[in-house]
């Protein structure tokens, strides 16, 4: 792979950038872009950058910028680029595909593309990424899953590896009653239900939940309090358009009614 020295110096920018970021990130004003899962789309992640990254705005993507899409190398570094240049308006979660230095998945086209030394230093910058958005508006967002945690500022103490970081970076949502629904036989995924959703959203004072990563999900679940969206070209068979979800913090949310849906 060319060009290893200039991406070894981002890498290393990034690192320094991310080290900074408690894994829950809080935001109090402005207005707020949410991004589901992209997956090698660049040229989805570039039109969501040009469309809504503006003065007064902060753009966060939920996980998941590699693998599955044609051009992951060019999305994640074009995405670290922006973090270092914008660190404070500029969000990146850890999905389940930015997890690799924990567990090793399929399909890792990306992943598997890197020598072993690119590989390592890729792990070891996303392993940085933080886990949850909270907004002040009621507003609540990651990538999979609710983890079963104490209280939100709890969340800054989940490790990598552990039950909570699974639920997060893994977790399906199913339109069940219950709390754990067990494993996916087919996805190896942990499932969840309402009851679990409900448990957590009344612990941590929140009203709705934006994530991504299941793109089988229904849009919206659990009286219209949980939203699911994704930015990428790569499930076309589920998704038929890519979306954002964006909020105004001056405005409280109460239900999915509240957040504007758009398509890139």
């Amino acid at each position: 792979m060319a060009g290893h020295g200039k991406i070894e110096k981002l890498l290393d920018k990034a690192r320094e950038t991310l080290r900074r970021e408690p894994r829950l990130i809080e935001l109090d004003k402005g207005r707020v872009v949410f991004v589901g899962d992209t997956h090698g789309d660049f040229e989805a992640t570039v039109e969501v950058v040009r469309r809504y990254f503006q003065p007064g705005c902060t753009l966060v993507f939920l996980g998941d910028y590699v693998d599955r899409g044609p051009a992951s190398l060019q999305n994640v570094n074009f995405l670290l680029e922006h973090k270092i240049a914008h660190p404070d308006c500029f969000y990146l979660l850890m999905g389940n595909h930015e997890g690799y230095a924990v567990e090793s998945f399929h399909p890792a086209d990306f992943w598997e593309s890197l020598d072993a030394e690119l590989r390592r230093q890729y792990a070891e910058v996303l392993r940085l990424l933080p886990l949850v958005v909270s907004a002040s508006n009621g507003l609540v967002a990651l990538h999979g899953v609710l983890p079963r945690v104490p209280a939100l500022r709890d969340v800054n103490r989940i490790e990598l590896g552990s039950e909570e970081w699974h639920q997060i970076t893994w977790g399906d949502w199913r339109e069940e009653k219950g709390g754990f629904l067990g494993i996916d036989s087919y996805t190896g995924r942990p499932q969840f239900g309402e009851g679990w959703f409900e448990q957590v959203m009344s612990c941590w004072g929140k009203r709705v939940l934006v994530r991504s990563h299941q793109p089988d999900a229904p849009p919206v679940i659990y009286n219209r309090r949980c939203l699911t969206i994704f930015t990428s070209s790569a499930y076309r068979h589920y998704i038929a358009e890519r979306t954002i979800a964006w909020v105004d913090l001056e405005k409280e949310v109460w239900s999915t009614d509240d957040v504007h849906l758009e398509r890139v």
